[in-house]
């Protein structure tokens, strides 16, 4: 039997089944095997949206940590200010993400997480997910995987800052949107970035000029297209060869 905190009476099976199937959730839920009280459970937790306009603020630096969210819709990046006023990109989440997973160590956030254009977020209470988790020992075994993930991923950011000329990091970078948006169904090579030149800069350890220059390099030796955010890969392979033997950022 369910706790009584997490009855679900009033919930539609099939509705919240229904709702997962396309949500940001997924890897969370469905993919565990979950029966049907433990569906209830979780669609519980993370019945709340929140819409986030473009250019507004998910979380910001300090604030208190109360809760994982999981993208739903639209684009974020997570930044942090240096001491020089700078803006430092952390990372770039879409549909299917979880963001706040910085947090959970002190209690406090420790960067700036902002829509780069119209999002909706499922909010997911840490301490309800760590109630439940009790119920449903597999949900934390999910939850331990995609935090293992983001550490593979920081270590990936170390080797693309530390040993990539300019053309292999835009590479990296693009082949990693690739494999990304095509994991979500959509397009691996024809696809728009949300972000600006000088946020990918920002991210990939670059200044603005040199990250247009390896775009035009790109575009130049006909490996793909660029048109303003718009980006066509045209040869895979010859994007994979440019980024050397080293490993694509996760």
């Amino acid at each position: 039997m369910l706790p009584e905190r997490f009855s679900a009476k009033n919930f539609d099976v099939a509705q919240i089944r229904s709702s997962c199937a396309t949500c940001s959730l997924r890897e969370l839920c469905l993919p565990v095997g979950l029966n049907d009280e433990e569906v209830e459970t979780l669609g519980e937790v993370i019945v709340h949206k929140r819409k986030i306009q473009r250019g507004g603020y998910l979380h910001r630096t300090g604030a208190k940590f109360q809760a994982l969210y999981a993208v739903r819709s639209g684009f974020l990046k997570t930044c942090v200010l240096e001491e020089d006023g700078r803006q430092q990109v952390t990372g770039f989440h879409m549909t299917g993400e979880l963001l706040g997973l910085d947090a959970i160590s002190t209690d406090m956030h420790t960067c700036d997480a902002v829509a780069l254009e119209d999002s909706e977020v499922c909010e997911i209470p840490f301490s309800k997910l760590e109630d439940i988790s009790r119920t449903i020992p597999s949900l934390m075994h999910h939850f331990h995987k995609i935090m293992s993930r983001e550490i593979v991923r920081d270590h990936g950011i170390m080797l693309l800052l530390g040993s990539m000329k300019a053309e292999e990091r835009l590479a990296s970078f693009l082949l990693n949107m690739s494999r990304r948006f095509a994991i979500r169904g959509y397009s691996g090579t024809d696809f728009n970035l949300r972000m600006t030149r000088e946020e990918i800069g920002s991210y990939l350890g670059l200044k603005l000029e040199t990250v247009s220059r390896a775009f035009s390099r790109l575009q130049e030796d006909a490996i793909i297209t660029v048109n303003n955010k718009h980006v066509k890969i045209l040869n895979l392979e010859r994007l994979k060869i440019k980024m050397g033997n080293s490993s694509c950022v996760t």
